[in-house]
């Protein structure tokens, strides 16, 4: 597919998607929103794509915010309805995705950008990243899941101070803090996640999608996440992906996980 603000590549299993709008610092406005609902949508119903990595375009931005200029006017109604979809469309979707999202952060994360970020199933920075959530400056609160994912992140006192301060935590501070899982120099960035998808491209893929499913459960209100690992451990029985990978372990060598 084309797409208006985001490129969108398939090399060897990987996904990776850019966000392509230098100019505004690879700011999230609307239709880029909608292209990244797309991209991920289009990724995640492809079987040959076992690991998405998402980014930004230059080495200054991974997402610098949202765009302020699409909702400076909005009405208490509009400004509602614009984190609900937001959420549905794009962070909620992503989170929730059966195929793994690596968010490559190069340069600033900040508000709609660290959300994105947040809503992969884990970050690695860049070592001149700079990651925040400033809308409280701005007289509005984080909107798209930001008061929700930087605590169970971070923690509840480490969420409250970024959020309050509206301030900025270097690479370093974030790995620190748990918000990313490594800090690597600018330039290998890309290739260092390409690095850990590998790795997990050699598992099942089917009981990847399951174990992300089990542990969002445990963040989930009213969802016992033990029942949720009870019933998708069960379910793994009937794949084909437990058949080799069960017979691949005892005939002693590597599996070739089918994927279904």
């Amino acid at each position: 597919m084309n797409y208006e603000n985001i490129l969108a590549e398939k090399e060897n299993g990987l996904g990776v998607i850019t966000i392509n709008r230098p100019a505004k610092l690879n700011a999230l406005n609307k239709a880029t929103i909608v292209d990244l609902h797309e991209a991920f949508k289009a990724f995640d119903a492809d079987k040959e794509v076992k690991v998405i990595i998402v980014t930004g375009s230059g080495e200054k931005a991974f997402v610098a915010g949202a765009d302020i200029a699409e909702f400076a006017d909005f009405n208490i109604e509009e400004g509602e309805k614009l984190a609900a979809l937001g959420q549905e469309l794009l962070f909620d979707q992503v989170q929730n995705l059966g195929t793994p999202v690596i968010a490559a952060v190069n340069g600033f994360a900040l508000g709609g950008g660290l959300e994105l970020a947040m809503a992969a199933h884990f970050r690695i920075a860049g070592d001149n990243a700079k990651m925040g959530l400033p809308e409280v400056s701005l007289g509005v609160i984080p909107g798209y899941g930001g008061t929700q994912r930087l605590p169970q992140l971070v923690g509840k006192g480490r969420a409250m101070e970024m959020i309050m301060t509206a301030g900025m935590v270097s690479a370093e501070d974030a790995k620190a803090y748990g918000l990313v899982n490594h800090v690597v120099p600018q330039a290998e960035l890309i290739e260092f996640c390409k690095g850990i998808a590998a790795k997990i491209m050699k598992n099942s893929s089917v009981a990847i999608a399951n174990a992300i499913k089990a542990i969002n459960a445990n963040y989930e209100d009213g969802t016992n996440g033990y029942n949720t690992e009870i019933r998708a451990f069960g379910e793994s029985f009937g794949t084909a992906d437990f058949k080799e990978g069960t017979t691949a372990f005892l005939e002693k060598r590597k599996a070739e996980f089918p994927g279904a």
